[in-house]
């Protein structure tokens, strides 16, 4: 994309999703907030000092690139709200699968990651990207340097690259991780950190790639 794009956060008022359309309305980014309740879209805009749309449809038609901010229960009937309204866009999930009660253990669904269950609900014409799984949202809605690092998938390599952009933008390091089906390893980390920060009581641990890192040629 040659100019900044609209984020669409679809599930915006969630704790992930809020706190992804608080770092991206500070670096300058338009953004709109979608919700299956547009009371709580408004408030929750209000207070991020973003815009906010009617329901997750119409922000999805409004962004440029669509961040999916949802449970994993909710991601079946989310995407299949959106799925009209993204062909030919960017579309960011951020699914873990993660099944309560048992949250701390690596539960992944049948298509092998939430990632690719995405990319078989939306079909063809998406240029699906998966991202920002191992990072605790409490930090993310604060201005604290978090040092993480957001490990990005997906099979196109420009929208990868848009993705890594929004990560370095929101004051982390994206980092390309490959095509879309490795995002399973993230998506399973996420159970690990969560089994971390109760075992270890650390506050929102996160990711960190060791050694000196040269950036991918374009």
């Amino acid at each position: 994309m040659t100019s900044t794009p609209s984020i669409a956060i679809v599930g915006g008022t969630g704790k992930l999703g809020a706190a992804i359309a608080y770092r991206l309305g500070r670096a300058g980014y338009r953004v709109i907030l979608g919700s299956r309740d547009p009371a709580r879209a408004a408030a929750t805009a209000g207070e991020l000092g973003v815009e906010a749309a009617d329901s997750n449809a119409d922000a999805a038609t409004a962004g440029d690139i669509v961040i999916v901010a949802v449970p994993f229960a909710a991601q079946d009937a989310t995407l299949a709200e959106i799925a009209p309204h993204v062909a030919g866009k960017i579309v960011v999930d951020t699914t873990v699968p993660l099944v309560p009660p048992k949250v701390m253990r690596v539960q992944m669904p049948p298509e092998g990651s939430a990632a690719v269950r995405a990319a078989g609900l939306l079909g063809e014409g998406v240029r699906l990207v998966s991202a920002f799984h191992n990072v605790a949202a409490h930090k993310l809605a604060s201005d604290a340097d978090i040092g993480c690092d957001v490990l990005v998938f997906g099979d196109d390599k420009d929208a990868r690259g848009e993705v890594v952009a929004l990560a370095d933008a929101m004051g982390l390091r994206g980092l390309h991780g490959g095509a879309l089906v490795n995002s399973a390893a993230a998506e399973a980390m996420t159970s690990i950190l969560i089994f971390l920060n109760k075992t270890y009581r650390v506050d929102g641990a996160g990711i960190r790639i060791t050694g000196t890192l040269t950036p991918p040629e374009a």
